[in-house]
């Protein structure tokens, strides 16, 4: 096993982009910053609005509080210190340990109630501390699971976000579902789940005024 472990690392690693140098911005995260490829996915987008270098990390099925690698978003970033990071978490690891009930251990394991401790605190105080502000963008409701009883793990997970940011002016909360409509299929990709090419632009212009807030 640990000799099948090392090259899925170094796979993974390399299908990562490269952070550009003089990058004041990186994207990190799971498959909704990553979907569409380097080309139309949000980093990419965001890009195009800036006219600036944006570095991008994310990658599909990467957890918070799990994973190995650039498969864990913590390590995703571990070494970079931006002006600000935008990303996203917390999805994998719901969706791999419970269903769409009983998820308060998973929840808790990320986020406390309070929004003070767990996994993504820990993670967004790590960056703070290292000076880089983040926008950490919270999840739409997909096509796929909105009306079902999936919504709720979710809707507690923002309302413990929202705890967490409001306890530091550097970070912002970027809630998807004042922008995204689950009704507008034309914002998700066919598997009614992940972001369309389009619903990559919009999540990057939603981002995009909070990164050039002076």
């Amino acid at each position: 096993m640990r000799i099948l472990i090392l090259p899925l690392i170094l796979l993974l690693a390399a299908c990562t982009a490269e952070v550009p140098r003089n990058a004041r911005i990186i994207v990190a995260g799971d498959s909704v910053m990553a979907w569409n490829g380097s080309d139309q996915n949000v980093a990419a987008q965001l890009q195009r609005i800036l006219d600036e270098p944006v570095g991008d990390v994310s990658l599909s099925l990467a957890q918070v509080d799990g994973g190995i690698g650039p498969l864990n978003i913590p390590e995703q970033i571990d070494g970079y210190a931006p002006e600000w990071v935008v990303l996203n978490g917390g999805a994998n690891d719901l969706s791999r340990n419970c269903g769409c009930s009983d998820c308060a251990p998973v929840l808790d394991r990320l986020v406390s109630p309070d929004g003070t401790s767990g996994a993504i605190p820990d993670l967004v105080s790590s960056l703070r501390a290292k000076g880089s502000k983040v926008a950490w963008v919270d999840y739409y409701t997909a096509p796929r699971y909105a009306g079902t009883t999936c919504e709720a793990p979710y809707d507690m997970l923002e309302t413990r976000l929202s705890r967490m940011a409001a306890r530091d002016a550097g970070v912002t909360l970027m809630d998807l579902d004042r922008t995204f409509r689950s009704g507008d299929l034309s914002l998700f990709a066919s598997d009614r789940m992940h972001p369309s090419a389009k619903g990559s632009a919009l999540i990057a212009q939603t981002v995009a005024p909070v990164l050039t807030d002076d």
